[in-house]
């Protein structure tokens, strides 16, 4: 049986990449996690002192010099940069906050996009983020927009958190301005694809998701696929 493409787009916090995680090893495919990519890349912005956001260029130049590689493990998926293990240090506060800006450089979005298309190429992969069904794997054979209320992903980034430095109703606000950031950006802005299937996860739980995504595979391509 043929391998398909899935692209899973959506907002921050809408559980993009624990659905793609688990339908991908339903399926037997490989999980692309974008989102860790622009992380990684963040982080070390971070780390360069270049969060002002007042120079792009530099920010083009440092991701240029990075080598990214994402990896399976008994653990789930890991990300290095420069051989360095980040997985344990992308999901932290100050990253969330200076992702979306790192993201919105048209430089930093057209290497990882290329990276992306380039694991994408023989087909049985399951990639999540804000543009892939869109503009990163647009021949993506079946691609879903998942969200959720802006209120619910907060509740479960802030489950999620190590850190307590932000309340729930502060990381709601944030969540909204991330989302904001996201869908006005030029370059690649969060939008649902046209022919993406659109599934509200504000009262499902993951299973059901991962399910419903499943379901809508094997209906189009057959039970095989799975």
């Amino acid at each position: 049986m043929p391998k398909i493409n899935i692209a899973i787009d959506g907002p921050a916090g809408a559980g993009k990449s624990t659905v793609a995680r688990l339908v991908a090893e339903k399926m037997g495919y490989i999980y692309v996690d974008t989102g860790a990519m622009y992380r990684a890349v963040t982080l070390k912005v971070i780390e360069a002192g270049l969060t002002d956001g007042n120079n792009p260029a530099s920010i083009a130049a440092l991701a240029h010099k990075l080598s990214l590689q994402l990896k399976l493990s008994p653990e789930g998926q890991r990300i290095s940069v420069n051989g360095e293990d980040v997985t344990e240090y992308i999901r932290t506060l100050e990253v969330n906050r200076h992702v979306s800006m790192v993201a919105r450089i048209e430089e930093v979005r057209s290497l990882l996009v290329l990276k992306q298309q380039q694991l994408a190429s023989a087909k049985g992969v399951v990639m999540d983020g804000r543009d892939i069904g869109t503009h990163v794997l647009p021949e993506a054979e079946v691609k879903v927009f998942l969200t959720a209320s802006a209120r619910k992903r907060a509740e479960r980034r802030f489950n999620e958190m190590d850190e307590d430095s932000m309340t729930l109703d502060e990381l709601e606000a944030d969540i909204e301005r991330r989302d904001r950031m996201d869908a006005e950006r030029e370059i690649s802005p969060l939008k649902q694809a046209v022919d993406a299937t659109l599934i509200d996860s504000t009262s499902l739980t993951i299973p059901q998701v991962v399910e419903y995504i499943i379901d809508l595979c094997q209906a189009r391509f057959g039970k095989e696929i799975v």
